[in-house]
């Protein structure tokens, strides 16, 4: 690999083991095996080159969470995917703890990065589309619908995530989500 490759690499490294922001050029440039100048030779700044190791790390986890996602059993019901689903997610969470804080470090940053910005909706909007088919079988060219369920999921992760890293002992479990989804479905009849 070259100076450049070997900055992503280390970058992403960094992020895995001390989150966006608290990394620095020099903890970037020593992962890396590079001098502190290489950063700003191959990417200006050390935000721009973060910035490219989270959006790069986000599409990899994406890539992996959808593939340890995928239903085992297609003809179950649409709770019963979502309990297994929940499953998977949840144990994500433990695994790839380092990935979800270092997403949401940058949010707070979103609009003055504009490319991780539009990384990240592109990826929730792919996300939401994606849930919406594989619990219920939506058809892609029904965007309304899709995009209506794909949210609701997306937002449930969204504060899972949050509940999780701040305090995983009381998360809620898929169990617990399939539950809540069950007692308000019954409530609304």
């Amino acid at each position: 690999m070259g100076n450049r490759e070997d900055l992503l690499e280390g970058a992403k490294r960094c992020l895995y083991e001390k989150g966006y922001a608290r990394t620095t050029a020099r903890d970037i440039a020593t992962a890396a095996g590079t001098s502190l100048a290489a950063i700003g030779y191959h990417y200006k700044t050390t935000e721009a080159l973060l910035n490219q190791a989270l959006i790069e790390v986000m599409g990899d986890f994406g890539d992996k969470l959808a593939a340890a996602l995928s239903p085992d059993n297609p003809d179950a019901g649409t709770l019963e995917k979502f309990e297994a689903m929940w499953t998977g997610v949840l144990n994500s969470f433990k695994e790839d703890r380092a990935v979800y804080a270092a997403s949401l470090e940058i949010f707070g940053q979103m609009d003055r990065v504009a490319e991780a910005k539009q990384a990240f909706a592109d990826g929730i909007d792919e996300t939401r589309f994606w849930w919406a088919k594989t619990l219920h079988g939506t058809d892609p060219g029904d965007e309304k619908t899709a995009r209506i369920l794909g949210s609701f999921y997306q937002a449930l992760m969204s504060g899972v995530i949050v509940q999780w890293l701040i305090d995983p002992e009381r998360a809620p479990s898929a169990q617990d989500l399939a539950t809540a989804l069950r007692l308000v479905g019954a409530q609304t009849r």
